[in-house]
């Protein structure tokens, strides 16, 4: 954890405690982040570390604090009694005065600067579509809010931009629950609902049995991209990924590459599984087995790029001679001197301004071709025509079918 709590005071005269995390920047727009019914665990802290990485200031409110100060529950069985029972007598109308305090906190708050959000889980969610409804936040995501379909008919009619994302599988909000919002809430462009087939409550928290890393990765993606819309704070992320590979290709500098990635990235070359995970062990990969056996004379022809909120897509022509052992590419085979062009396809992703994985692929079928490794004849693989007609769309499709003539006239 790298925030630390606070104490806020309410317009009633009392005080609470809540979690403040800072971005690395020193300053960035708000984010308040409201509790699952297990109190600011370490799992919601997380979240708020998470967010603060990102560019945000994030304060995390103890709103069980008229009831259990700073209460943390586990999942068993005995805990989520407790949090049911702490969430049914939670008073909602101090809850939403506990927000608007801690609302008016951060905007006392110098790291803070711009607009202010709210983001929530469960019983969080509920809350941070209330805080819209209210006007008292700039926009708001909900993750699997419970009786959000009780509080929407209030919402206002000056546009709060709303997210809102739901478990297919969620036996806290079924699908018909979810059809019914959807239902009250059409023609609302201003208000995004997104479900995520077979998944359950909890699947967007690490610390939960539910926890899906790849449905939580791309609910992210899409809050990320709700929070920069309204509230930025806005990156040029190709720059960032220009100064990256600058490191790799040009300074051919290990440390200064690392430098350029959040705390613990991760690579993946797909076709040949090189890469790594984790600060040290993707250190080393660069530093003994990407950095010194990239050939000398490698470059990259773009072919396209594609910004998103938070990742890049890039295409590009990768041309080189085969003059050294790649590791990272073609381990094991002894330098050919074969001259190779490959399309290359990289989606790379960032954590605010640090890049945090990597996913690259390429056709490696057509880099053995061309290196003489595999014999093309009878397969359904093409050489360094592949290449060819990612620059030239022209060039004649569908030479590898053998039943096309068959359709001819047809």
């Amino acid at each position: 954890m790298t925030g630390s709590w606070i104490s806020i005071a309410t317009p009633e005269g009392g005080r609470f405690q809540a979690y403040l995390s800072k971005p690395a920047q020193g300053s960035g727009p708000g984010l308040v982040l409201c509790q699952e019914i297990f109190g600011v665990t370490a799992d919601m802290r997380g979240l708020a570390d998470l967010f603060a990485e990102e560019g945000y200031v994030v304060v995390v409110p103890d709103l069980f604090w008229r009831l259990e100060p700073r209460i943390e529950l586990g999942h068993d069985e005995e805990g989520l009694r407790r949090a049911l029972d702490l969430a049914t007598r939670l008073d909602s109308a101090a809850a939403m005065r506990d927000i608007a305090a801690a609302v008016s906190a951060l905007r006392h708050e110098p790291a803070c600067r711009g607009r202010i959000g709210i983001l929530g889980h469960c019983l969080g969610g509920r809350l941070a579509v209330m805080a819209a409804a209210q006007g008292i936040v700039d926009c708001a995501v909900s993750y699997y809010g419970v009786g959000i379909e009780a509080v929407i008919d209030p919402l206002p009619l000056a546009p709060v931009p709303i997210l809102l994302h739901f478990a297919g599988a969620d036996r806290y909000v079924p699908a018909s629950t979810v059809e019914t919002i959807g239902t009250r809430l059409a023609g609302r462009s201003d208000i995004e609902i997104h479900v995520y087939p077979e998944m359950d409550h909890g699947f967007a928290n690490p610390g939960r049995d539910a926890y899906n890393k790849q449905a939580a990765d791309m609910a992210h993606t899409r809050t990320i991209a709700l929070l920069r819309r309204v509230m930025g704070p806005h990156y040029d992320l190709s720059a960032l990924w220009e100064a990256h590979r600058a490191c790799e290709f040009i300074t051919r500098d290990a440390d200064a590459t690392m430098r350029t990635m959040v705390a613990e990235p991760y690579v993946n070359h797909i076709p040949t599984l090189t890469g790594g995970y984790g600060h040290e062990y993707l250190r080393r990969f660069y530093q003994h087995h990407f950095i010194p056996t990239s050939p000398k004379d490698i470059r990259n022809i773009p072919i396209s790029r594609t910004i998103g909120a938070d990742r890049v897509v890039n295409e590009v022509l990768l041309c080189f001679t085969h003059d050294c052992e790649i590791d990272w590419m073609l381990p094991g085979v002894a330098p050919t001197g074969k001259y190779v062009e490959v399309a290359l396809v990289g989606i790379i992703t960032f954590r605010g301004d640090k890049l945090m994985h990597e996913h690259i692929y390429w056709d490696q079928a057509s880099v053995l071709v061309q290196i003489g490794l595999l014999d093309p004849a009878g397969l359904p693989v093409s050489g360094i025509g592949a290449e060819k007609k990612v620059l030239d769309a022209s060039l004649p499709s569908n030479r590898l079918m053998r039943n096309w003539e068959r359709s001819a006239g047809a």
